[in-house]
């Protein structure tokens, strides 16, 4: 069996003028530990070892003490097929240590996360071997550090991937082994890809057969840079070069500044909320997350850089239709906006085929995109490109539907993507950023005003469906019957999320005021969600009508409703419509009746933990049974690297506990700001600078059923909108350490500057 340790390391924080003691923060960083070797490396979807990255490059840790495995993943190294099974993102290689002396003996590894280090120690009888690994947060380089008890010898391999028609070299130049990978040609080949890996050892010289003899005491690295074509046209003679270079004072360097980069990261937010269980897979998911994104970047697929085979589960590609979305949605409130850069790059290169596949497919101005897409313009998703094939894998022979792609009877592809765009506007303000996406959202807007139908009083959506309609194995190939939805929740929601964010983001760059009377219509206008009576109460359905026996149930709120009316679309929610909210409330407290065993409730162990705890949060649901739901899943499905997995998915479930946590002790939508807003006053908890809708940094506490003070910082100088902290009394705003005005109301609005430093308390004997 795998046991966990849990170790908790206090930090300071200086947050502006404010100052937060090492007693208040007890912000745990915690590390994983394993006693056993990994049983899911390599594998198709989630890896269950020790896991280290710099949101480029991923480094697992595979196989036993003597024939250790060290997989190198690359979140820019794919195979740019366009048919799955085939493409997708590639496993450029990994390095292989055979420690013959160490077969059959005791492992210990620990994944140390407020450095991004992992650790090992393998004994057997008098011999221990003491490992560290860790991929630098600044460069293209991973380091694997060996130290012994008594004299042993390693034999290192650098390894690249082979196969799956790519193309290998090997050699060696001065003294510096290295290895390539390439997919350089082939038919449907949408752009070739290469990547180098190179290797030198510091601290010994390998015999002729590649073997190191260790002696006791001694300290070797092997030293690993890698890059693609994609950072360098000169990848292979950079990779080698810059092997070549490193040294011990340049490691120590790189070393300093790595380290500087995760203390940084730590720094940027944190909550305290006294559940060692709760902040353990909380700071485990930022980690992870930020092994696994990086601004200026590729943006990870489905997979992460976490990749340990060729062949991932759907390609590692970027699933459009929530699981490219998805792991973002915690890093706007957590204050990681950097982490996020890459996220629209790939959806901006895909606009000029998504404005084909709209003209050529449905007639439509704008943009339509398939279920899958890549980087670089990249589609990862036609159907087979022959009947036999087609039949083999889908039970049909019609291997052209919708011109050969995966569409799945979804128009809203584009759209959902939106939604993070519009989290991180609200989040920043940053005009640079709102120029950037403008483009991408009047796509948007252009297709949804040509698609919509105005009728009876309302805009209404044909042929959008709830869930994928395709053939399949399942269905013998029989699937049309099932096409139909009329007003779908995911549909009719995400698209008022998209017109309300048009408004809003041309107003703020002043263009397109001519189109706003339009876009104000369509939100106006949009058709109401459809809820129907189930057991005496009112329930959300989730279309208004379909051929589909269950999706023209009452099936109540459920993750791909959620997806339309919360998360992200953003339209839904106590502050919007109190009366509204109740239904769905009603429908979250009926999840518990649905549950057949631990762990079920909400039904996410197939996908959507990351969707619907943190809806709950939103909708008003008793915190302390979210909690305990919440555990009971993490218990059920997780991995000893601390990774929650799910079925259908890898790192949308990343998001799943920092934005429940985070829901809890802080709101912004709809521009109001509400702090611990679902969490149990009895509970002592506090947070430093999460991010709030409008540029606000924020911290709170909580202490004895109290709010102590809540204390924000304005990066872009807008109006506050805050919900009274202190209801009934009158609170003074405090700016820049100097007294001001004194505020009233349930809810309350004060104007700031850029940079201002803001704390508000309430006033005494009020």
């Amino acid at each position: 069996m795998i046991k966990f340790r849990i170790v908790i390391i206090s930090t300071l924080l200086l947050y502006g003028n404010f100052r937060t003691s090492a007693q208040e923060i007890y912000a745990g960083r915690y590390k994983a530990v394993f006693t056993a070797a990994p049983k899911k490396v390599p594998t198709a979807k989630t890896p269950d070892g020790p896991l280290a990255g710099n949101g480029d490059i991923g480094l697992t840790l595979g196989g036993s003490p003597d024939k250790l495995c060290f997989y190198l993943g690359k979140n820019d190294f794919w195979r740019a097929y366009p048919v799955y099974p085939g493409g997708g993102i590639a496993l450029p290689g990994w390095l292989e240590v055979k420690i013959s002396a160490l077969r059959g003996a005791d492992y210990y590894a620990e994944q140390i996360q407020d450095k991004a280090l992992i650790t090992g120690r393998f004994t057997k009888k008098g011999l221990g071997v003491d490992m560290k690994a860790w991929v630098s947060a600044t460069s293209n380089t991973i380091v694997v550090e060996f130290t012994a008890t008594e004299a042993c010898t390693l034999k290192p391999q650098l390894n690249a991937t082979q196969g799956n028609t790519a193309v290998n070299t090997a050699g060696t130049t001065a003294r510096i082994s290295w290895v390539t990978r390439a997919f350089e040609q082939g038919p449907l080949l949408e752009w070739p890809c290469r990547v180098a890996m190179a290797m030198k050892i510091l601290g010994a010289k390998a015999a002729a057969d590649g073997s190191i003899q260790l002696k006791p005491d001694q300290r070797i690295k092997l030293v690993i840079t890698m890059y693609t074509d994609q950072d360098d046209k000169n990848w292979k003679e950079r990779s080698i070069k810059e092997a070549q270079q490193l040294n011990e004072p340049a490691l120590a360097k790189l070393k300093e500044k790595h380290e500087a980069w995760w203390k940084d990261f730590w720094s940027r937010s944190n909550v305290r909320i006294g559940d060692p269980f709760m902040e353990k897979y909380y700071y485990a998911s930022q980690y992870l997350f930020g092994a696994t994104s990086r601004g200026g970047k590729f943006a990870p697929g489905i997979w992460g850089p976490f990749v340990t085979r060729d062949s991932s589960a759907w390609g590692g590609d970027y699933h459009l239709n929530y699981n490219y979305q998805a792991p973002y949605w915690a890093a706007y409130s957590s204050n990681y906006i950097d982490q996020t850069d890459n996220f629209d790059q790939p959806l901006l290169d895909y606009m000029d085929k998504g404005r084909q596949h709209a003209k050529d497919l449905l007639g439509m101005k704008g943009i339509y995109y398939p279920v899958g897409i890549g980087p670089k313009g990249l589609v990862t998703t036609r159907w087979p490109l022959t009947p036999d094939e087609m039949e083999k894998r889908y039970a049909t022979r019609e291997h052209t539907i919708d011109g050969g792609y995966k569409f799945l009877g979804q128009k809203i592809n584009a759209v959902f993507s939106v939604g993070n765009m519009l989290m991180r506007f609200y989040s920043t303000y940053d005009t640079r950023y709102a120029e950037r996406i403008y483009p991408y959202m009047l796509a948007c807007a252009d297709f949804w005003e040509d698609y919509l139908k105005f009728e009876n009083g309302r805009y209404v959506i044909y042929m959008d469906h709830y869930g994928e309609v395709m053939p399949n194995l399942r269905n013998k190939g029989i699937w049309r019957d099932m096409l139909g939805d009329f007003n779908s929740t995911l549909s009719v929601g995400l698209v008022k999320m998209l017109f309300k964010g048009m408004i809003d983001v041309s107003s703020f760059l002043n263009r397109d005021a001519g189109r706003q009377e339009k876009w104000q219509h369509i939100v106006k206008h949009m058709s109401d969600f459809t809820v129907a009576e189930v057991n005496g109460r009112l329930s959300l359905k989730s279309v208004e009508k379909s051929p589909s026996p269950w999706h023209s149930g009452v099936n109540g709120l459920a993750r791909v409703s959620i997806h339309g009316l919360i998360l992200p679309g953003g339209v839904c929610g106590p502050k919007t419509d109190s009366v509204f909210n109740q239904i769905l409330l009603g429908d979250v407290a009926a999840w518990k009746e649905k549950m057949k065993g631990t762990g079920q409730w909400a039904n996410t162990l197939g996908n959507g933990i990351e969707t619907c705890f943190p809806a709950a949060v939103r909708v008003g649901y008793d915190s302390d049974e979210i909690l305990t739901y919440l555990k009971d899943r993490i218990n059920v499905q997780s991995l000893p690297n601390l990774w929650i997995t799910a079925e259908g998915g890898g790192i949308e479930t990343l998001a799943a506990v920092p934005l429940t946590i985070n829901e809890m002790l802080m709101q912004s939508y709809e521009h109001v700001i509400r702090v611990f807003p679902n969490w149990n006053r009895a509970k002592d908890a506090a947070f430093d600078q999460l991010r709030a809708y409008g540029a606000f940094l924020v911290s709170s506490k909580l202490e004895k059923g109290q709010i102590l003070y809540v204390r924000m910082s304005s990066e872009a100088g807008r109006k506050c909108m805050m919900d009274n902290p202190w209801p009934g009394k009158r609170v003074q705003l405090i700016r820049n350490g100097r007294k001001a005005e004194v505020l009233n109301g349930k809810t309350f609005s004060f104007d700031t500057q850029v940079g201002e430093k803001l704390e508000l308390i309430v006033v005494p004997g009020s």
